[in-house]
């Protein structure tokens, strides 16, 4: 009879403690879900950026590597469910530096047509001597544009580039 009755009290133990354990593992599992969530609730706003302005991986890489060493677990399963890296694939950095250069080029011709423009009328204008300064003046403002834009454009190509060749 004591034999028996040990064995229901340590059966109802067990029971119980499959219970708690069970309990344990799905408190654990839905931190994790939320944490995903949260994951994606923040880099669902960096992906918008990223694709209107590729300067935004530069911002947001940093971030989503931290996140990556911080909950490697949620990342894996992240990656998992979108198919490759979360939240910015290879093909997502690559496609950022081509848009990069594209607008580059796109500027390039856009301010190359602005100062053709603004050369012409200033040469229309006034007495040879005040033309050729205004040309000058011109011609410096140009320059002066230009290398500025192009420190920025070799800036960002260069750092979207090395996130090209970085691990995940």
């Amino acid at each position: 009879m004591i034999l028996a009755g040990s064995l229901i009290v340590a059966a109802a133990i067990a029971w119980a403690a499959l219970h708690v354990v069970a309990e344990l593992r799905a408190v654990r599992e839905e931190r994790s879900r939320a944490r995903m969530l949260a994951l994606i609730e923040l880099f669902v706003p960096a992906r918008a950026a990223a694709q209107q302005d590729p300067r935004a991986y530069l911002v947001w890489h940093p971030i989503s590597v931290l996140a990556r060493q911080l909950f490697p677990a949620e990342s894996a399963a992240l990656d998992r469910a979108a198919g490759g890296p979360f939240p910015f694939t290879p093909a997502d950095v690559q496609a950022a530096h081509a848009q990069w250069t594209t607008d580059w080029l796109a500027w390039e011709r856009a301010h190359d047509a602005e100062y053709k423009l603004k050369a012409a009328a200033a040469a229309a204008e006034g007495p040879p001597d005040v033309t050729r300064g205004r040309l000058e003046a011109v011609e410096d403002e140009k320059l002066d544009r230009y290398q500025r834009r192009y420190a920025e454009y070799v800036r960002v190509a260069k750092a979207l580039q090395a996130l090209q060749g970085e691990p995940r």
